[in-house]
């Protein structure tokens, strides 16, 4: 009996390369806003528990996170739609298998959605705030697990068996899986990594006095830092745990192992913002070029890690016959080229709406 449902037999109408391309795009960019939510909550939730420009800062995060959360929202239903197109047999299955839990997360955003809204609020009026963040926080970080959690049960057909037996109803969560927990901390450490280098950003914004700018640049820096420490070691961790024959195929692959020179790039990017982030935790410069630096390398580094994790997902799956390049393609060029015209406008018209945002004369963040 085959591990996997069988192939849909309507084909794809698109080239698979293309639709890999689309989905390494947006969700890189949706990696980019998780992590200034997951940091950027949990350091607004400290810094409010602080006066002056610690508590300037906490609510300067505060409000942007409730944008954030519509980026994390909206960027992450592409991917999630294009992975379905990819691995739906695998995807699929392991989202039944965790039916109740999976659907719980469309409640779990709402109630963490909410409570956003009321941290922020809490903190314009001067309220203690810091129990609402945190909870939000808590929300948001179980969520992140759940998606790990199906994102690596996926990658296990030989567990859906006993899941299934044990309970139709999906009601319970895998054990057992060796990479789950490492990909979940991993995510974690990135998302302070993000964060830091977002402090970094905000430094450099003209709504901000002085004296708000140096302790942007200062405690970004210095929590960047340590951060993107830690983000290594997760990293390290994360690929040790990984199955033999995954680490074989990063290195002789034809393919594949093209794409492990990723983990180079990621590691570079790493290196670098840690660069960045010592110049301004501990210089509190706060520069444009560094602010923009701070953001082009953030990019950068959800890029390359999200193109490394993706080998590591089809080298996983082909070891269990599970071949994501083949499928049947009839590609219909005209739908294809009208999709990439309003997907490349789409990016365009978000690209200048934060544009707008960035560049609007506001008053000055510690004005209430």
């Amino acid at each position: 009996m085959p591990s996997f449902p069988a192939v849909d037999p309507i084909p794809l109408p698109a080239p698979i390369w293309l639709f890999k391309l689309l989905h390494i795009v947006t969700l890189s960019l949706h990696f980019v806003a998780v992590g200034m939510l997951l940091g950027g909550l949990i350091l607004a939730v400290g810094l409010s528990l602080f006066d002056g420009p610690a508590h300037v800062a906490a609510r300067a995060l505060a409000r942007r996170l409730t944008v954030v959360m519509t980026y994390v929202i909206n960027l992450g239903v592409p991917p999630l739609l294009f992975a379905q197109v990819l691995y739906g047999r695998a995807l699929y299955t392991s989202s039944v298998l965790i039916g109740a839990w999976w659907i719980s997360i469309i409640a779990l955003l709402t109630l963490a959605y909410w409570l956003l809204y009321r941290f922020a609020a809490r903190l314009d009026a001067g309220k203690p705030a810091w129990l609402t963040g945190l909870s939000a926080w808590v929300i948001v970080g179980f969520i992140a697990r759940l998606l790990s959690t199906n994102m690596t049960l996926m990658l296990r057909p030989e567990a859906w068996r006993a899941m299934y037996s044990a309970s139709g109803a999906g009601i319970y969560l895998p054990t057992g899986d060796p990479t789950t927990t490492p990909r979940w901390l991993l995510m974690l450490a990135g998302g302070f990594f993000i964060a830091g280098l977002w402090m970094i950003y905000l430094a450099g914004r003209a709504t901000f006095t002085a004296e708000e700018k140096k302790f942007l640049a200062g405690a970004g820096g210095k929590v960047a830092v340590l951060a993107g420490l830690v983000y290594c070691l997760c990293g390290i961790w994360a690929y040790s745990v990984q199955p033999d024959v995954v680490k074989t195929g990063l290195a002789t692959h034809p393919l594949y192992h093209w794409y492990g020179y990723a983990a180079y790039g990621w590691f570079a990017c790493v290196g670098l913002g840690i660069v960045i982030a010592a110049i301004s935790g501990f210089g509190k410069l706060t520069a444009g070029w560094l602010s923009w630096a701070a953001t082009l390398t953030a990019i950068l580094l959800e890029i390359t890690f999200t193109v490394y994790r993706d080998a590591v997902r089809d080298l996983t799956l082909l070891s269990k016959s599970f071949d994501v390049w083949d499928r049947a393609v009839v590609t219909n060029w005209s739908v294809v080229g009208l999709f990439l015209v309003l997907f490349v406008a789409s990016l365009g018209v978000i690209a200048w709406l934060i544009s707008v945002v960035a560049r609007a004369q506001k008053p000055m963040e510690g004005v209430a």
